[in-house]
């Protein structure tokens, strides 16, 4: 018994590992042993709710794994963050997720789920973000806008980007309070935007003096 459990907890540990390792070489929020944590305590909460009632004879094993399921999205907004009008972690969010899945599957002993899912999410992970960069090609440019200095004005500029799918990588901000005009400067990105249509959007708000697309 005391093999068998150890067995999948390693086994656990190493699948989680196998994920972890991708997004630790990516730089992201949660890494290796993040992942094989989340793994591992799965495994556990699992293998807990199969062994660890012993003589309750109306136990349910699926509660304490559906609760793993339902409860994950705490830790996972957790390596998501927001950066003006652009989200990141999601990627990482969702691979936690499914580590918690893996580590589950290892503790019922459902191996060969756990290590199909592994070997396929590291192949998502690792291969196909070059791959939307080839084929989703992501349009890229410089945006100088001078508008006016009241409130309101530059929430207006920021809900267009955002609209369009349009996120910003560099801002920068020069304040005229003489003329009570702000120019900025900013690079964005995003996929499939169209820029003529972000431009005349923009130009037609009351607060936008000019716009420039580089």
């Amino acid at each position: 018994m005391v093999m068998a459990l150890l067995a999948r907890f390693l086994l656990a540990a190493f699948f989680g590992a196998l994920i972890g390792l991708e997004r630790e070489q990516h730089g992201r929020p949660a890494g290796l042993r993040t992942h094989i944590l989340v793994s591992l305590g799965s495994c556990l909460i699992m293998l807990i709710s199969l062994y660890g009632f012993p003589g309750v004879q109306s136990r349910d094993p699926a509660r304490l794994a559906a609760q793993v399921v339902s409860g994950f999205g705490f830790l996972g907004a957790g390596t998501i963050m927001r950066e003006g009008t652009s989200v990141r972690g999601l990627t990482t969010a969702a691979s936690l997720w499914v580590v918690a899945g893996i580590g589950l599957a290892v503790g019922t002993g459902f191996y060969l789920a756990g290590g199909v899912v592994t070997i396929i999410a590291v192949l998502v992970l690792a291969l196909l973000d070059d791959v939307e960069k080839k084929f989703i090609g992501q349009q890229t440019g410089t945006i100088q806008v001078t508008l006016a200095d009241r409130p309101g004005a530059l929430a207006a500029f920021c809900q267009v980007l955002n609209t369009n799918g349009v996120s910003i990588s560099n801002f920068n901000l020069d304040i005229e309070e003489e003329k009570q005009k702000a120019i900025i400067s900013l690079q964005v990105k995003g996929h499939n935007i169209v820029k003529e249509k972000i431009i005349t959007e923009l130009s037609s708000l009351p607060d936008i003096f000019s716009v420039k697309w580089e």
